[in-house]
């Protein structure tokens, strides 16, 4: 038997399998995924190397063919699950083996396990007090006091003797070379959920939830794994129908992960899965130490834990018995890497599914489009729950016109209308959440006097405003020089816009004086459990106003909100994105669903410069399928995700001139090899940002409604890039359906 075998992940250039001979002592040890040590080289100097498949014969003269040395020591496997959903995202998504593998390897190497250590005395209490009489008489005080504590108690924690007894490990064993005690030593995995003991109030389910949860158990009993879509308004208890389907699947002996978009949303998630399935829930994520990454790991693979919870990264937990992914507001885009290859979390759960035999569950309030779209083709199954848990109404929303306010002299960012309601709920005791969708710099030019926005004559876009007086377009290229006055309606007040939360916040504390205000932001939140400190100052009513980006208006549950503002809609509206417009509407009802979860009704202001645009229109009516509809038809018009896919080409380079020349050739040879007349290839254009780092970037897009079709091109794509040199200084990255611009 033969095994192929990629040699050392670390190093990108080895991206290929090499044979080796299974030895007849290692043909039942080994499994794809397993580490193993083989002989590599002209030196045979040996090298780690993962099993990716295996065969009955080589592909070479069998006499060359070296033999596997042995499993690797101190090393982590792949599960064969997890390098068969690495094969097929390499496929997917573009990329190299080794970078595949490294994303679906949660832990890379063996961690110190953390030890327990219990000293046990192993002499009779008789016998004891003759040993404590000689060390008593040969004033050995050490010995004396440890053998004191042992008399009195059998078994005594080994930290504890040497931190309060000032016994030194030396003195230790000594008495256990004497056989009056020995050490016992007990590995104990890390964990960093603190498991309460607080058990979880009766449910009263609603009928649409009831129905949502028979659903699922009868496909589930009937061994039927689906892919569902939860699509239900904010408030409507998502979470509880998540906990039923779990429930379903860890008492058929199975395990379930729940992905959530950002780490922000641990704390609350896991508390509430906690108070049902107690220490069998877990974490998985960036901020853990390596030791307790691994231990997690460990804890899945060894069966001691039936939930884990996490973000992205968390699909690829090793459960032995994966039952359901449930994949939480997975609209977002965070669910979509950045790094190659460039998976979305979604796609890859229903892949990981497919191979697992598992469920995948999809809950959203604002559901991405290609999920819906896949409910209409009867790809998934769509669950709805169109009213809250608690009967509680959904939050009134009202829009302001900030073109208005600017008219009657008001030039702050808050509006007369959200000032006066502000005024309300601090006089009430009430809290309110201000939300400000500003990241970096200002990324286009508005008019504040008609609501005039600069975009491409070429593209349905924005331009986009750079350092040094230009405006330009990130899908065609095109260019302009900024321009001071608006060329609809005249007005001198065309900028952009440059207010954030620190200021905000400085603003908030400046007119009102008498509240407490908490913000949160990337700047407030970059030291572990900063999160979970803001959040719970928050909940526990610290604080009356709390402001902030996205991250506030996702999933959090705070029954004393009444009150949500958002500052200005208009700021995701026309970033240079064919999604912008989808992640508007999401973030304006995902906004105005923090409001009024408890027992007081809620109420949101969306302040805008453009309020008759159909996203802010239909999120105030928290309309979605009208919204659906209306981005549909500017999504078939121009061929963009989900009627079409896209895939876009990065190529990063030093040398700008090659850079250049490598773009237009790329596109020259998409051209040639792309035959298919549907086939429609974009640029190459400058992105976002066209330089970081001392590093030139360009970017090529092509469109095909067919998803095979944009596969077949990159392949081939990939070999010529591969057998021609002059791609070597250049990086080069695919991404399918991109949800950000790059």
């Amino acid at each position: 038997m033969y095994a192929k075998i990629i040699i050392d992940i670390t190093h990108e250039k080895l991206d290929r399998t090499f044979e080796y001979e299974v030895p007849k002592d290692m043909e039942d040890g080994l499994a794809i995924g397993s580490s193993v040590l083989v002989p590599f080289g002209n030196q045979d100097r040996l090298c780690q190397g993962f099993v990716v498949g295996f065969a009955k014969e080589c592909s070479f003269d069998p006499e060359k063919i070296k033999a596997i040395h042995g499993k690797a020591p101190k090393s982590v496997s792949i599960e064969e699950n997890l390098v068969s959903l690495a094969v097929w995202m390499k496929e997917h998504y573009g990329g190299t083996m080794i970078q595949a593998l490294k994303t679906v390897w949660p832990v890379k190497k063996e961690e110190r396990p953390k030890e327990k250590r219990m000293i046990h005395r192993t002499v009779s209490v008789e016998e004891g007090r003759k040993w404590l009489s000689f060390f008593q008489r040969k004033n050995q005080k050490a010995r004396a006091r440890l053998l004191e504590v042992l008399l009195k108690s059998e078994d005594v924690d080994y930290g504890w003797i040497t931190r309060k007894l000032g016994v030194t490990a030396q003195v230790v064993r000594a008495l256990e070379e004497k056989k009056i005690l020995t050490v016992e030593r007990e590995t104990v995995f890390r964990n960093p959920v603190q498991a309460s003991g607080a058990g979880r109030a009766r449910i009263t389910y609603t009928e649409e939830q009831q129905e949502a949860i028979r659903i699922f158990q009868e496909d589930y009993e009937r061994a039927r794994f689906d892919t569902y879509l939860l699509y239900g308004v904010t408030g409507s208890g998502k979470t509880e129908v998540y906990m039923e389907m779990i429930r379903t699947v860890v008492s058929a002996g199975r395990q379930a992960i729940i992905l959530i978009p950002e780490i922000a949303l641990t704390y609350q998630t896991v508390m509430r899965f906690v108070q049902v399935f107690g220490n069998r829930v877990s974490i998985m994520n960036s901020r853990l130490s390596a030791g307790e990454r691994y231990d997690q790991m460990m804890r899945a693979r060894s069966g001691e834990i039936d939930v884990m919870i996490g973000p992205r990264s968390a699909l690829f937990t090793p459960f032995e018995h994966l039952g359901l992914i449930v994949m939480d507001e997975e609209h977002e885009a965070t669910y979509k890497s950045e790094q190659v290859p460039r998976y979305h979390a979604r796609e890859t759960a229903i892949e990981r599914a497919r191979i697992e035999g598992a469920s995948v569950v999809l809950g959203s309030a604002t559901p991405s489009l290609e999920a819906f779209a896949g409910c209409k083709k009867g790809t998934y199954r769509l669950l709805r729950l169109t009213k809250r848990a608690k009967e509680q109404q959904m939050a009134q929303v009202s829009v302001v016109d900030m073109r208005d306010e600017l008219k009657n002299g008001n030039r702050s960012i808050i509006s007369d209308a959200l000032r006066g309601k502000i005024y309300d709920r601090l006089e009430k005791k009430e809290q309110i959440m201000l939300f400000l969708n500003r990241r970096g710099f200002a990324g286009f030019l508005s008019c504040r006097s008609c609501g005039y926005v600069v975009k491409c004559p070429h593209c349905d876009v924005s331009l986009s405003w750079h350092k040094g007086g230009r405006m330009v377009c990130h899908y065609c290229g095109y260019e302009e020089k900024v321009i001071s006055v608006c060329p609809s309606c005249g007005s001198p007040h065309i900028g952009a816009f440059k207010a954030g939360t620190q200021q905000v916040e400085e603003l908030i504390k400046k007119e009102f004086p008498q509240a407490g205000v908490l913000r949160m932001d990337l700047d407030t939140t970059r030291e572990k459990e900063s999160y979970e400190k803001i959040l719970s100052a928050f909940a526990d009513q610290e604080a009356d106003i709390l402001v902030g980006t996205q991250m506030i208006v996702k999933g959090h549950d705070f029954p004393n909100v009444t009150l949500v503002g958002v500052l200005a809609a208009v700021l995701s509206l026309y970033m240079s994105d064919f999604r912008a417009a989808e992640r508007t509407f999401a973030l304006l009802c995902q906004a105005a669903g923090r409001a009024g979860r408890g027992s007081v009704p809620g109420e949101a202001v969306i302040q805008s410069y453009h309020p008759e645009h159909y996203s802010i229109q239909t999120a105030a009516r928290q309309d979605y399928e009208a919204f659906f509809e209306q981005e549909m038809k500017f999504r078939s018009l121009m061929g963009y995700p989900p009627s079409a896919h896209l895939m876009a080409i990065l190529m990063i380079s030093e040398d700008e001139a090659l850079l250049e020349k490598g773009a237009y050739y790329l596109k020259i040879f998409a051209k040639a090899v792309g035959s298919d007349p549907k086939l429609e290839i974009i640029g190459p254009a400058s992105p976002a940002v066209a330089k970081i780092r001392d590093l030139y970037r360009k970017a090529l897009y092509l469109k095909h409604e067919d998803y095979q079709v944009l596969i077949a091109v990159k392949n081939k794509i990939e070999r010529y890039i591969e057998i021609n040199e002059g791609f070597s200084r250049i990086r080069i990255q695919f991404d399918f359906d991109p949800v950000q611009a790059f």
